[in-house]
């Protein structure tokens, strides 16, 4: 693929959220990451770092409420936005799978780039926080991705 062709700008504002995300999937691992919850821009920067991504990712959710809403719908637009940035999918790899053991976890993940989204995820929690983030959002944000971007992901 040609150089800078694999990138995509998304923008949805709804009454819960106001999101400006850019990715550029052939990137560096650069990131201005700032959605308003600590952990979740943690782990924004740790995906796009260690994926070699480069992810900008602006959001101003209704935390006053909760976290539900900024969650997903950046799971929403950066699903879209993966899928965008990939085009037609010439030239990569389908599917995919990693392991990743980290202090007392090990994590599985299969991916195929199908273009029929679904999700399996089985991820117990010891708790039910992680700073302002509510570990139940972790689920809600992988299921928002994967159909954002039509992808399986188990």
């Amino acid at each position: 693929m040609g150089e800078n062709m694999r990138k995509a700008h998304i923008e949805r504002k709804t009454s819960e959220t106001d999101i400006v995300l850019d990715i550029n999937l052939d990137g560096s691992g650069k990131t201005e990451i700032a959605t308003g919850i600590g952990f979740f821009d943690h782990m924004l920067n740790s995906f796009a770092r260690h994926g070699f991504f480069d992810l900008s990712c602006r959001v101003k959710g209704d935390l006053h409420v909760d976290c539900h809403h900024t969650i997903e719908d950046t799971g929403i637009v950066l699903g879209q936005a993966i899928a965008r940035a990939l085009g037609e999918k010439k030239g990569i790899r389908r599917f995919g799978n990693f392991f990743l053991p980290m202090d007392e976890t090990l994590v599985m993940c299969a991916i195929d780039l199908s273009g029929r989204p679904f999700l399996v995820c089985d991820l117990p929690f010891t708790v039910e926080r992680v700073g302002e983030f509510d570990t139940e959002m972790v689920r809600e944000f992988f299921y928002a991705v994967s159909y954002g971007a039509a992808i399986t992901c188990i």
